[in-house]
C-alpha cells in the first residue's frame, strides 16, 4: 500500500467538454481513468489539495466499472475524495468503507408547510428556540426525555422508520418519501459491534455537530413550477424545513470497527491498493457481507434519527402555534442518504450490470420512471436535495437520465468545503459569524460559538455554482432555491 509521498504527486487532467475533466490512466494499477464533473474554478480548488489524487487512487480498485468519478462539490475526504462515486462489479468488486464513510447516511430530509414566511414572521424567534430546544445539538448531544434500549436500538437499525412510526413519532405516509423507503435490506444487528450500539443508545433524534444543520427556510425561486408542485413546493415565500445529520456515534464506530478488519482483508486477498485509507474486502467474502449489514444498520440508524428530530420539529410548531401540526402541512417532501453503499443495476457498455455503488458525499439522482422513485414522483424523476452552507441557499434538484449514463444516477451533496474547520477557526470568531447573519435577518441558535466559525459561508463553496454544474450537464436539474429563516447549529 502506498503512503503520503503521493500528495504531492501532479495528477494529469485532459479537458474533455465545458465541466467535464478526465484523469487518464497515467500510472499503473489504473483500471480505469477518472472523469471529474467542475467547472474551472472548482478544478482549480480540487488541484490544491488531494482531491483529484484520491480519485485516481480509487481507480485501482478491483472490478471497478468505466471510471473513478468526482462530483461538483469534490474535496479531500477519507480513502475517497467527498464528492466521490464508483461502481465495482457484484461478483468480482470490492467494498470499500472508504468509500461511504465514518458518518454513515448522512443526509438530508425536506419538509414542505402551507405557511408563508410572512405567516411565520410573529412566531419565527419562538419557533427557532423550540426548535433548539426540542432537537438536541452539539457535540455527545442528548435528549434525557427520550431513550431506548438495546432490543428496541436493533429494531430501529434493522426496520428502520416504520417501527418509529408505529410508536407513534411519525405520520404513516412518511416512509414512502424515504429513499429505501426508510429502511435498507439485509440490516444485521449481530454484525454491530457493542461499542457501537452503545453510542447509539442515546443519541437517536439528535442533530450532532459539525456541518450538521436545521434550518427554517423559505422557497426564494422556482425553476420549475411542474416539478415543484409535484413535491408539494408551490409558491415562492413558502415556508420548507430542512434537516441535515446523520447516524451520529453509532455510524462512526460501524466505520471504524470495520476498517480494522478490511486491513486483515487486504492481506488475506493480496489486494493491491495505493492508499491504506482504501481498505476493501472481495464483495462476496463473509468481511464484505458482514460491513454491508453492519452499514445498512447504520443507514437505518440514520433515517430513524431523521425521522425522530423530524416529529420534534412537528411537535415544535404544535407548541408554537398551540394547533396540530397537520394544519400547517409539515409533510415529508424526500429523504436523500449521502453516504452509502448499495446493490443496484447499471449500464455499463450497452449490457446491464449488477454492481456495488459507493457514493462518498453524493446523492442519488433517479431519472422519472425509475421504479425506485416514490410512485407520486416517478412522472418527474427523484427529488435530489442539496444543502448550502450555513446563511447561504439550499437546493431541490430533479434527478434526469443523464446521470444513468455519466454518474452511475448520482449528483453533488452539497456545497463542499473550501478550508478545513481548523483553517476557518483562525479565520472567524463565531461571535463575528452569528452577528453577521442576525444584520441578515438570520435567526441563529448554536450549542457552541466555536461551530459558528468552522461552519462560516467563506469555508465553503458556493452551493449555487454546484447546482449550476449539475443543472448544465444534466445529471439533475435546478427545481427551487431555498434561503434561511432560522438556522440550528450543533
Amino acid at each position: 500500500m502506498g503512503s503520503r509521498r503521493f500528495l504531492h504527486e501532479k495528477v494529469p487532467l485532459e479537458k474533455v467538454e465545458d465541466c467535464i475533466w478526465r484523469i487518464p490512466k497515467y500510472k499503473a494499477g489504473m483500471h480505469v481513468p477518472g472523469l471529474v464533473f467542475a467547472n474551472d474554478n472548482l478544478i482549480k480548488k480540487m488541484q490544491t489539495d488531494r482531491t483529484l489524487w484520491q480519485s485516481a487512487n480509487v481507480t485501482h480498485l478491483p472490478g471497478i466499472y468505466k471510471y473513478s468519478i468526482t462530483l461538483p462539490d469534490g474535496h479531500e475526504g477519507y480513502g475517497f475524495p467527498i464528492g466521490g462515486v464508483a461502481a465495482t462489479d457484484y461478483d468480482k468488486g470490492v467494498i470499500s468503507p472508504g468509500g461511504v464513510g465514518y458518518d454513515i447516511n448522512c443526509g438530508v430530509r425536506l419538509l414542505s408547510t402551507n405557511l408563508s414566511a410572512k405567516d411565520l414572521k410573529p412566531k419565527l424567534k419562538q419557533l427557532a428556540s423550540l426548535i433548539f430546544r426540542n432537537v438536541p445539538s452539539g457535540l455527545g448531544s442528548r435528549r434525557k426525555d427520550f431513550k431506548v434500549n438495546y432490543s428496541e436500538l436493533d429494531h430501529v437499525t434493522k426496520e428502520g422508520v416504520i417501527w418509529l412510526i408505529n410508536q407513534g413519532i411519525g405520520w404513516s405516509e412518511d416512509a414512502e418519501h424515504c429513499e429505501e423507503s426508510g429502511c435498507m435490506k439485509k440490516a444485521n444487528p449481530d454484525k454491530v459491534s457493542p461499542t457501537a450500539k452503545k453510542r447509539g443508545l442515546s443519541q437517536l433524534g439528535t442533530l450532532g455537530s459539525g456541518n450538521h444543520f436545521l434550518e427554517i427556510q423559505k422557497v426564494d425561486k422556482i425553476y420549475d413550477e411542474n416539478k415543484a408542485k409535484t413535491y408539494g413546493v408551490n409558491y415562492e415565500g413558502q415556508v420548507t424545513v430542512m434537516i441535515h445529520c446523520g447516524s451520529r456515534g453509532y455510524g462512526h464506530q460501524v466505520c471504524s470497527d470495520y476498517l480494522r478488519i478490511m486491513e486483515h482483508a487486504v492481506r488475506k486477498y493480496q489486494i493491491d491498493i495505493p492508499d491504506r485509507e482504501l481498505v476493501c474486502a472481495p464483495g462476496k467474502s463473509n468481511e464484505a457481507k458482514d460491513y454491508y449489514q453492519a452499514m445498512a444498520c447504520a443507514v437505518n440508524y440514520a433515517f430513524s434519527n431523521r425521522q425522530t428530530i423530524m416529529h420534534w420539529v412537528r411537535q415544535s410548531f404544535q407548541q408554537a402555534f398551540n394547533q396540530d401540526p397537520e394544519n400547517f402541512g409539515l409533510n415529508l417532501v424526500y429523504d436523500v442518504a449521502h453516504n452509502i453503499a448499495k446493490i443496484e443495476t447499471h449500464k455499463v457498455n450497452g449490457e446491464k450490470k449488477k454492481v456495488w455503488v459507493h457514493r462518498k458525499g453524493a446523492t442519488r439522482a433517479f431519472p422519472p420512471g425509475h421504479e425506485e422513485v416514490p410512485t407520486d414522483y416517478r412522472s418527474e424523476g427523484q427529488p435530489v436535495l442539496i444543502p448550502g452552507s450555513m446563511g447561504t441557499s439550499s437546493w431541490i434538484l430533479s434527478g434526469a437520465n443523464k446521470a444513468m449514463d455519466l454518474t452511475f444516477g448520482s449528483t453533488a451533496h452539497g456545497a463542499g468545503r473550501m478550508m478545513s474547520r481548523s483553517a476557518a477557526k483562525r479565520k472567524w470568531w463565531g461571535r463575528d459569524v452569528k452577528i453577521a447573519l442576525e444584520k441578515r435577518d438570520i435567526i441563529v441558535k448554536a450549542a457552541s460559538p466555536v461551530v459558528l466559525a468552522e461552519e462560516a459561508d467563506g469555508a465553503y463553496k458556493n452551493v449555487d455554482i454546484v447546482a449550476d454544474v449539475s443543472d448544465q450537464l444534466g445529471i439533475a436539474t435546478k427545481v427551487a432555491r431555498f434561503v434561511p429563516m432560522a438556522v440550528i447549529k450543533g
